[in-house]
């Protein structure tokens, strides 16, 4: 379905999925599309990202304080270190989605990010494109794009897994790569320099 922005409750226009609930509306409003640089803030999206696949962004919302509990507030230096008896134990973990393949993704990332010659914003960055006009409607919002497979691609090159094109784009959406908030909507663009 193609929808344009709408006016909430407050009189402010947004994107229509950014009205169905508290947690999205405040996740629209404050920080979907605000550029993230920093290493752990970039870490902590792609993994999160990566346990949305075939889930609801709102279980992923509703559940980040878990996961941060989980994974060290995203600590890639500590979280590369789990170890088998760690994965087990977050299989037990109920405050996450719990799913193997997943939660060694997210271990193996972290390593990839130390690994890494250079700082993960800069990886990442280096694959926004340039400024493009808002979409007018959620159906002008493409699942992935040339630069999204491009980071895809980097990202697997680099040791990470569990990252797709789609996957990708939702990162780029995520960190302020790209702007998606619909042309209506009243959150400013964010500045990316």
């Amino acid at each position: 379905m193609s929808e344009g922005a709408v006016v909430g409750a407050d009189g402010q226009a947004r994107c229509p999925w950014g009205l169905s609930t508290p947690e999205y509306v405040e996740y629209h409003d404050g920080e979907w599309g605000q550029p993230v640089r920093d290493t752990v803030g970039l870490y902590e999206r792609l993994t999160l990202e990566a346990f949305q696949s075939g889930l609801s962004w709102l279980t992923i919302l509703r559940k980040r304080p878990a996961f941060r509990a989980a994974f060290a507030d995203f600590d890639p230096a500590v979280v590369a270190g789990y170890g088998p008896d760690d994965v087990e134990r977050l299989l037990g973990d109920a405050g996450i989605v719990r799913n193997r393949r997943k939660i060694e993704a997210t271990i193996v990332n972290a390593q990839a990010v130390l690994d890494l010659g250079t700082p993960l914003g800069e990886l990442v960055w280096a694959h926004q494109p340039p400024a493009a006009a808002r979409p007018r409607t959620t159906a002008d919002v493409p699942a992935k794009t040339p630069a999204s497979i491009a980071l895809a691609k980097a990202l697997r090159a680099a040791g990470f897994v569990f990252i797709g094109p789609t996957t990708a784009y939702a990162l780029m959406q995520a960190c302020g790569l790209v702007d998606d908030h619909l042309a209506a909507c009243w959150v400013p663009r964010a500045p990316t320099d």
